[in-house]
């Protein structure tokens, strides 16, 4: 670590092997602090329902931890962080990373239920109040949201932003949580099972939002690898290490890279609607037989004789009116 350390700072690193890809790492100290504050309060929460006998599902506490605080680490320690003053296309995978991957991680663990169920009541009631609050109402609305991350990457790569990052390390931190932030506004509403979004959000209606989203998150990847213009060309003609690709063929890899990690990331995230939309049915099926077995349930005995006992049936077939006469069926010969 010393010595890539000292390469780092003397502008001369070596080729980005794939054995470097792997192993080279740098501490990153916000965002460090950042994982830190997060999955301890993860962790916090549940704690707090296993002191109450009470478990929070496996899967999404690996979905948090592995999924969302590993890309977070990846993207802004690994070598993809190292490298990506030197090279553009390990900067545009870090920016995927940051807004689709982690949120999608984030999101898998359901921080919010998580909270609502952990928290205090006072606690709970306040983080309920904040989710339905207008500002935030107003930024996680599906299609709000989806521009804003849209947004946001065109914004970084098409303006002075994202070259003025490359030189000022507070700004570069600054976007890493930008992107997180943007990502995370569409996929954590989507995700959670609590009452996020509108009514009218249906899993049917959320699926087809996903589907449409994952197809708006190609748009920057396909625009970066099409643009002709090079994006922070004068910093990455003035930093290219000599074993670089050309810049205009990087900035092509970069722009390819973000493409698929987008159309890859939207199957896995489709899938997780999917399969709430099953189990919310199942669970409706659930409620739908026990009123039906509650309605067809044994009638008390008549005069102590369970054989006289009867099933309660529908109103309509005891009632001796017309409307229940009219929709009784008809028995042949009647």
């Amino acid at each position: 670590m010393s010595g890539m350390t000292l390469s780092v700072a003397a502008g001369s690193l070596p080729e980005l092997t794939t054995g470097r890809l792997l192993s080279v790492w740098r501490p990153d100290v916000a965002a460090l602090l950042l994982i830190a504050v997060l999955g301890g309060l993860y962790a916090g929460g549940v704690v707090r329902l296993r002191r109450r006998a009470e478990r929070w599902p496996l899967p999404r506490i690996a979905a948090f931890a592995l999924l969302g605080l590993g890309s977070l680490a990846v993207a802004t320690m690994s070598a993809l962080a190292v490298y990506d003053t030197e090279l553009f296309w390990p900067a545009a995978v870090q920016n995927v990373l940051l807004d689709l991957i982690a949120p999608l991680g984030l999101a898998l663990g359901d921080p919010l239920r998580l909270g609502m169920l952990a928290l205090p009541e006072r606690g709970a009631g306040r983080l309920k109040r904040a989710m339905s609050g207008r500002l935030v109402r107003f930024l996680t609305f599906p299609l709000v949201s989806t521009v804003l991350v849209l947004a946001s990457e065109l914004c970084i790569y098409f303006t002075p932003y994202f070259e003025s990052a490359l030189r000022h390390s507070a700004l570069h931190e600054l976007m890493y949580l930008q992107l997180l932030l943007a990502g995370s506004l569409f996929v954590l509403p989507v995700l959670t099972r609590e009452d996020a979004l509108p009514a009218w959000c249906s899993h049917p209606v959320r699926a087809a939002l996903v589907f449409l989203d994952g197809l708006v998150d190609a748009v920057p990847g396909i625009v970066v690898m099409t643009h002709g213009t090079l994006i922070a060309g004068a910093w990455y003609l003035h930093h290219a290490p000599a074993w670089a690709p050309d810049v205009q063929r990087d900035q092509q890899l970069g722009g390819g890279a973000m493409v698929s990690i987008a159309e890859l990331v939207s199957l896995p995230f489709l899938l997780a609607i999917l399969v709430q939309w099953s189990r919310a049915d199942r669970a409706q099926r659930v409620v739908l037989d026990r009123r039906l077995d509650a309605e067809l349930a044994p009638a008390a005995p008549v005069g102590g004789r369970p054989e006289e006992a009867e099933l309660v049936r529908p109103w309509w077939e005891t009632d001796g009116g017309t409307v229940g006469q009219r929709m009784r069926p008809r028995r042949p010969g009647d």
